[in-house]
């Protein structure tokens, strides 16, 4: 067998990318997606593509912020390991696979390759989380009408909020991010990650009890690929009266009325609460998503 080559890729020749078979459907889970070819990065072998990556960011980022399309050929883990290692980008890889794929012999097989080759490279499973799609057939949910819902313009209202609803979160990514550096660190990557979408600041919306108490908050927001859930949060002190599902109505609803024809969202499959919540808003499943970590 000959040695695997590494390849860059530019704009003259990104269609090397394409040929490689995709039986995970990733290139229709990537459709809204854009990926700079010069983020691209295939392994050959007697110049056939065995394996390929495209790590993403946002349009004004100068690095990748994941990998989030990593294929493999079978029985060519060693190579797509190679591909990894070699990358010039050490971020948290995602594998967006078809919602119920391990029920599906053929999927699980192509699922397995790749997870054989990213833990090859040092990789490891951080979390599994479930992908929704909300769409304007699936009715807009009905709002409770139990809370009130106001902007607010400092920024500290929501760090003081997000350290608060972190103290008990179920978020895997948050409690990486809490165990790495305490709440602080936890609030302050939510907050980023809200000024990085390029929605408008003002959308941010703080949510109040009939007694003028918070009760939580929701992010509506675009990404890059479009209008999306951003986070719900509910503030410990508050929990238990069904408040997340609450905030995620009028998060759908305040989309919606920004004129959305779709709205993408995301929860660590762990968290059965909000999954549940997902569900009786009409957020169907779409996709899942697995994020490996370096160790």
């Amino acid at each position: 067998m000959t040695d695997v080559v590494i390849r860059a890729l530019d704009t003259s020749d990104a269609d090397l990318f394409d040929p490689l078979p995709d039986p995970l459907g990733a290139r229709e889970g990537h459709r809204l997606t854009r990926h700079r070819p010069d983020w691209k990065r295939v392994a050959l072998r007697d110049g056939r593509v065995v394996a390929r990556g495209a790590w993403w960011g946002g349009p004004d980022d100068t690095e990748p912020l994941s990998l989030n399309w990593f294929d493999v050929a079978e029985g060519e883990e060693e190579a797509g390991a190679a591909l990894l290692r070699s990358a010039p980008w050490q971020v948290e890889l995602e594998l967006n696979l078809p919602a119920g794929w391990r029920d599906d012999p053929a999927l699980r097989a192509a699922a397995e390759t790749r997870f054989t080759a990213a833990r090859k490279a040092g990789y490891d499973l951080l979390v599994e989380r479930l992908l929704y799609r909300w769409t304007p057939d699936h009715g807009l949910p009905e709002r409770p009408g139990r809370l009130t819902f106001r902007g607010e313009p400092d920024d500290a209202v929501f760090f003081d909020a997000l350290r608060r609803i972190h103290s008990v979160t179920l978020d895997v990514h948050a409690l990486k991010a809490i165990e790495q550096g305490g709440l602080d660190q936890a609030a302050q990557e939510e907050l980023d990650f809200f000024h990085w979408c390029p929605s408008p600041r003002e959308w941010w919306q703080v949510a109040y009890t009939p007694k003028g108490e918070m009760a939580g908050i929701h992010i509506p927001a675009h990404n890059p690929s479009g209008p999306c859930i951003a986070f719900i949060g509910v503030l410990p002190d508050q929990r238990g009266h069904g408040y997340a599902y609450d905030l995620l109505a009028e998060c759908t609803h305040f989309l919606a009325d920004q004129g959305a024809d779709f709205i993408a969202a995301a929860t660590d499959q762990g968290n059965f609460p909000m999954a549940a919540n997902f569900a009786k808003a009409g957020f169907p499943v779409v996709r899942e998503r697995l994020n490996f970590d370096l160790v």
